[in-house]
């Protein structure tokens, strides 16, 4: 046993070593399928940024947007893999997107190589609604209103028709462009209540905004008595993590100096990358290695179900 666990100390300690002696071949292409401006691009570009001044990399960023990060992963699975082409999507892009698209692409084709934050998306209202509770909600739909329901993605689409179904409610769902349109809808009365993914902290702390429900399979770190969906009669949820990701087939020690060079600045809050994860995300959410791939496996199979389950 002890010359077992001597092999693979030592075998970890090597690879460790060659994860560390990597470095790119050239300039790193950095793919982002966010809008220029938005807070997912800016923390894309500032990890970019702290990662040339710690690592003397050079990264090229390039907006490649639309179809939920589905136009970004065509673009790269052909890219070469030896970390020169990287991007950075939504865990949602390889699970759901993909699934629902059903454009040719699976996970298979692509090296998830780290997630840096993760979405704390809850169901919104604006305070002087009067809603203290999903409950409130589901009353107020009872009673006849028509309830106006924001979200950003067909996922999200699904999953608000499958809470008002398992409430007993019919919500007019408005999918709009982003989290930001979400909010500002319903910030300017057009729409009742919606799904935000963190943007709304700021909202909630002041007062102005209040937080339903978590969409999250936990509870939420700003509002954590807020039931989660599972409490509200929904199987399915809306976890989701900001990712890295590259062409198939990426060496391991790419890959392993890739995400441990990324993981690092994310994580660290004195950053400007980790001070505005900190601060939309209340932290970096950091998922690696086989973790990693077990995660995107999960969330494309999940997705299957998903779409199901909303069709029927």
């Amino acid at each position: 046993m002890k010359k077992l666990l001597l092999a693979a100390a030592l075998s970890l300690s090597a690879f460790a070593a060659n994860a560390a002696d990597w470095t790119p071949p050239g300039p790193i292409k950095l793919m982002i399928a966010f809008a220029a401006g938005g807070g997912a691009d800016t923390q894309a570009r500032l990890i970019a940024e702290e990662l040339e001044a710690r690592m003397g990399w050079q990264f090229i960023p390039e907006q490649v947007t639309g179809k939920g990060g589905l136009n970004l992963a065509a673009a790269i699975k052909d890219m070469p893999n030896d970390g020169s082409v990287i991007g950075m999507v939504v865990t949602e892009s390889l699970g759901y997107n993909m699934r629902a698209a059903d454009a040719g692409m699976t996970p298979e084709q692509f090296t998830p190589i780290v997630t840096t934050a993760g979405f704390q998306m809850a169901v919104v209202s604006l305070s002087s609604k009067g809603w203290n509770s999903f409950a409130d909600v589901v009353e107020a739909a009872k009673g006849g209103a028509d309830l106006r329901f924001g979200t950003m993605s067909p996922k999200l689409s699904d999953l608000a028709y499958l809470l008002g179904e398992a409430n007993g409610v019919d919500f007019n769902i408005v999918q709009v462009r982003g989290g930001r349109a979400v909010m500002d809808g319903v910030n300017a009365g057009d729409m009742d209540l919606g799904f935000m993914a963190g943007i709304q902290a700021k909202g909630v702390a002041a007062g102005d905004l209040v937080n339903l429900a978590s969409a999250l399979s936990e509870p939420l770190q700003q509002t954590p008595d807020a039931p989660t969906m599972a409490d509200l009669g929904v199987e399915f949820v809306a976890d989701g993590y900001f990712m890295f990701i590259g062409p198939a087939g990426m060496p391991e020690d790419a890959r392993a100096a890739l995400s441990d060079a990324i993981a690092a600045v994310a994580e660290d809050e004195s950053t400007k990358a980790g001070g505005i994860i900190k601060k939309a995300f209340g932290g970096a959410s950091v998922i690696k290695g086989a973790d990693l791939d077990a995660l995107v496996a999960s969330d494309y199979e999940a997705a299957g179900a998903l779409l199901k389950a909303a069709s029927e």
